[in-house]
């Protein structure tokens, strides 16, 4: 992604959000879940509202250079997941030029709503944003209209959703707020194809070349580290809406391990 798609104007990448359902676009870069600037457990330290902001996220998004608009980018998604559609966040910053930028980011799934009043500290609600913010990440910066669906019911999916979002592409989970972030997901056999045709490659990975043998390779979106197939990781789909109920938390060390905050993402046939 170049800078100039990082500083694109909030209203075209949130303009793509279909009202009245639980489906959205994500563009969200990689790079953004963990910039080094503002980072999810920065701003879960306080509340979600512009004078609650800690004055290193101040800074952070009121950077004018790459790492700002990575910020100014992230900050966008976590109200967007985090807020409901009449709750918003706004705030100026300036830029290179020196010009003065006003940006108002609206609320959309309605998660958390109440972490404008204090800081996010239940690992339940963490682990909401974070999987929803790692459902929304695209390897290639490109909009797709995707479907996220969980237990919460914010993330809940009429008839009309269902049929033109049924292509179950994988689920995420993970926490971000913590000491040590980490973000897992996992693909449904099925969707890889699909997914891979509208450009979505973060459930079942990048595949590039290795630079040394040419052979094909898998590569993660950033942070967020592949689990295989969801067939294998997670618990049998919730027949009222396709969603997984639980995934192991980390395939890696425990067989036994569930975690039930999960996002199903779905996309269009």
């Amino acid at each position: 992604m170049t800078d100039e798609e990082l500083d694109e104007p909030i209203g075209e990448a949130e303009g793509a959000v279909v009202a009245g359902n639980g489906a959205l676009s994500n563009i969200i870069n990689r790079n953004a879940l963990l910039s080094g600037a503002l980072t999810p457990s920065l701003l879960g330290a306080n509340a979600l509202k512009p004078s609650a902001l800690s004055a290193a996220a101040l800074a952070a998004i009121q950077d004018p250079g790459p790492q700002g608009a990575l910020s100014r980018q992230l900050l966008q998604y976590v109200v967007s997941c985090a807020l409901r559609p009449d709750q918003s966040f706004s705030f100026t910053w300036t830029d290179s030029g020196g010009t003065s930028r006003q940006e108002t980011y609206s609320g959309y799934l309605g998660i958390v709503d109440w972490w404008v009043y204090g800081p996010l500290t239940d690992p339940f609600y963490q682990r909401y944003i974070s999987a929803c913010l790692a459902a929304r990440t695209n390897y290639y910066g490109v909009p797709v209209m995707i479907s996220l669906r969980a237990s919460q019911v914010s993330m809940g999916s009429s008839w009309n959703e269902r049929s033109t979002y049924s292509v179950r592409e994988g689920a995420f989970w993970g926490n971000l707020f913590t000491s040590t972030p980490y973000l897992r997901a996992c693909h449904s056999p099925a969707g890889v194809a699909r997914a891979r045709a509208l450009k979505r490659d973060c459930a079942a990975g990048h595949i590039k070349p290795d630079p040394a043998t040419g052979a094909p390779i898998t590569e993660p979106c950033g942070p967020i580290a592949l689990a295989g197939s969801c067939d294998t990781v997670c618990e049998a789909v919730v027949a009222d809406g396709g969603f997984y109920s639980q995934c192991l938390d980390n395939p890696a060390i425990s067989s036994s391990a569930r975690t039930d905050v999960v996002i199903t993402s779905f996309l269009p046939p």
